[in-house]
Formats: C-alpha cells, structure tokens, sequence
C-alpha cells in the first residue's frame, strides 16, 4: 500500500530549513580533503578557529591517507633483544638504549616473540631465579599498509604501545608505536632533550660544551667550530652530521656512544626512531688549546 503523505515522509527525512537549503545551494560545502583543509584556513583567517585548532585538523584529515608504514622505524633500526642473551646483556642493553618497549626475538631477528617492557625486569631484582620468558607479552603484529586511524583505534582498544608492522612478504618492515601516531596530529612531543626550535640546532651548555642536533648540516656544524669534517671515505659525502657519524660507525649510534672528528669529540646525548636526536660536543683530548 502506498504511503498516503509521501510528503511528510521527505520532510521527516530532511529537517533543514528552506533557507539552510537555498545557502547550501548557492554555496556548496567542501567535497573534498583538500577543499575542507582550505576551508578551514578560511576559518582560522575569520576567527572561528585559531592557528593551533586548524593545524591540528588538518593533521587529522591528512592521517587519513597515512599508513603505519609512512611512520615506522625501519626494521634494520629497531632495537631488539634476544631472549637467549644473558640477563646482564640484556640489562646493559635496555639501559643503554633507554627505550620502555623492546621487541624480543629468538634465533633471527625475523622471528619475534613477543614484547618485553623495561619495567617488567625490576622483577629480576626481586626474583633473580626468574625466567625471562616469563616477562615477555604477546606482541601487536599490523600490516604496514593498515591505516594510521585504525591503528590508533586497535593501539587504544588493545590498551598495546607498540606494533611491529608486517610487509606484503610476509617480513618485518619495522615497528610503530602510539606515539608515533599521536605525534601525527599534535605535532613532535617534546621531552627534555627538545628546544625550541628559534634558539637553533648548535648552542652551548654551562659547561661550555655544546648540544648538536643530528639533523645539523655537516657544513654548519664544520664552520661553527671552525674545524674540516671529513669521514674515513673521502668519496663519500654527508648531509648532516648525524648521517656522517652513522657512517664512522658503521651503524647507528646508540646512546652514550662517541666518535671524535676534526678534533672535536661527538657523544650520543639521545636517539629517536633510529636517529640521532641530539649529539654533545666539546674539543676532544688532546686537543692543542689554539684550536679550541
């Protein structure tokens, strides 16, 4: 039976009013991401919105398109432990990379088996007889091509902080962690380590050393302390200072380490995502006083 107030059904169905529609007509809304971010700039240019309210939009429109591999620490780079090392390496090994989460592997780094927290080793202190593989907790496997929103939805649903992602092949591509995700829409967390960014990427400490950001051109890092940078491989050629000292290493620097270089000594102050966040640097030993 047909329905005797098909007209009633349409306006039940559509609550707007004719002006709201006849607006709507002659100035459409946006119909795509790149329309609604230029709205949004329009927004923040009228007032209704400040500056930090639409960046912040923004990011969360443009995760959209984003996927756990644009963010992940590259397999080669992810710290790791080996659940057959002994405790004291691995001891020496989570103090000394000063991460919270590592993921464990057994035989190859290929075969990972789980997560282990630092936190969760105070509990050797306690119980010195106790396994480790007790301590280990089921690990978070993604692929790299899952949606950074739908990560963040299974990172809070499955209350995990950290992911390891997982290539088409069926291999490790590398590791993702809420942080990382976040990061993504309110910007890099700072923590002890971070600066703001208009007092530079070179400036002193107390103790008359300096703090080097890793990402610092070679070149300006060579010209502020007026020394020649020069790797062991004179053919090759380096971007940032951090690049030049992974290459000295042959890998990448942990914390704590240093390499001395046109005279002045580098240590690793702190490391993020497999980089080398920020370096301190002082004339090394021995260093006659005119070239300091």
């Amino acid at each position: 039976m047909s329905d005797p107030h098909p007209a009633r059904a349409s306006d039940k169905e559509d609550k707007r009013t004719f002006l709201q529609r006849l607006v709507e007509f002659i100035n459409p809304g946006p119909d795509s991401t790149a329309e609604l971010i230029a709205t949004l700039a329009e927004a923040e240019d009228n007032d209704v919105i400040n500056a930090d309210a639409r960046v912040m939009l923004e990011r969360v429109l443009r995760m959209a398109e984003m996927t756990a591999g644009d963010v992940l620490v590259p397999a080669p780079r992810m710290d790791m432990l080996d659940i057959d090392a002994p405790v004291d390496e691995l001891m020496h090994q989570v103090l000394h990379t000063a991460h919270s989460r590592f993921p464990v592997y057994q035989g190859e780094r290929d075969n990972i088996i789980g997560i282990l927290l630092a936190k969760d080793l105070l509990k050797l202190w306690r119980s010195p007889g106790l396994n480790v593989r007790t301590l280990v907790r089921p690990a978070l496997f993604v692929p790299e091509s899952k949606g950074l929103h739908d990560l963040g939805r299974e990172f809070r649903n499955t209350r995990n902080h950290m992911a390891i992602a997982i290539d088409e092949f069926g291999r490790i591509a590398g590791l993702v962690t809420f942080e990382d995700v976040i990061e993504q829409i309110v910007g890099e967390i700072e923590d002890e380590f971070d600066i703001p960014e208009d007092e530079g990427d070179i400036f002193g400490l107390a103790d008359r050393t300096f703090r080097v950001s890793g990402d610092t051109p070679v070149e300006r890092v060579a010209e502020a302390f007026g020394v020649a940078l020069q790797g062991s491989d004179p053919d090759e050629s380096f971007d940032t200072i951090g690049g030049l000292i992974a290459h000295e290493l042959g890998r990448m620097p942990r914390k704590g380490e240093s390499v001395v270089l046109g005279g002045l000594q580098f240590v690793v102050m702190h490391t993020k995502g497999g980089s080398v966040r920020w370096f301190k640097v002082a004339p090394a030993a021995g260093t006659p006083e005119s070239e300091r």
